[in-house]
C-alpha cells in the first residue's frame, strides 16, 4: 500500500495525504456520510448516475475537491482527499488537468508516486546564424 497520496492540479502538487496518520472517529463519520449521499446517486459530466461505480465515486469526488481548492474552502479538500485515500488505498495520484470551456481531466493513478515535473525552456542562442 502507498502511504502517500498526491493531488496535482494543472502539474503542480497541490494536496499530501500521508495514510500512516489515521483519521479520528468525527472524521471518519465524516466519510462515511459521503458514502451514503452518494449512494442516492448524483451527476457526473452530464448524466445522472443512479448507482455509482467506485470510480464514478472517485471521479465525483475528485471534481468536488477541485472545486473545493477553487473557492478557498480547505477542510472541503481535505475531505475530499481523504476520502479518496482511505477508499482506494492503492492510489497514488490524482492528476487534474483544467481545459478551457471544457470539464476538467481527472486521472486516478495507482502506478507511481508523485514526482515533481521538471521544467524546461529552450532559449536561442544569439551567437549562432538561424537555419534556413
Amino acid at each position: 500500500m502507498s502511504v502517500e497520496l498526491s493531488v496535482v492540479v494543472d502539474g503542480e502538487r497541490v494536496l499530501r495525504y500521508d495514510r500512516d496518520h489515521p483519521l479520528d472517529a468525527r472524521q471518519q463519520r465524516s466519510l462515511a456520510e459521503m458514502d451514503r449521499r452518494m449512494d442516492g446517486g448524483f451527476e457526473l459530466a452530464g448524466r445522472r448516475l443512479e448507482r455509482p461505480d467506485p470510480v464514478a465515486r472517485a471521479q465525483f469526488v475528485a471534481t468536488a475537491l477541485l472545486q473545493a481548492l477553487d473557492r478557498g474552502d480547505d477542510a472541503l479538500a481535505a475531505a475530499g482527499t481523504a476520502w479518496l485515500a482511505t477508499r482506494f488505498p492503492e492510489l497514488q495520484q490524482v492528476r487534474i488537468t483544467r481545459h478551457a470551456g471544457r470539464d476538467p481531466t481527472i486521472e486516478l493513478i495507482f502506478d507511481r508516486p508523485y514526482t515533481p515535473e521538471a521544467r524546461v525552456s529552450f532559449t536561442p542562442d544569439p551567437t549562432r546564424g538561424t537555419a534556413g
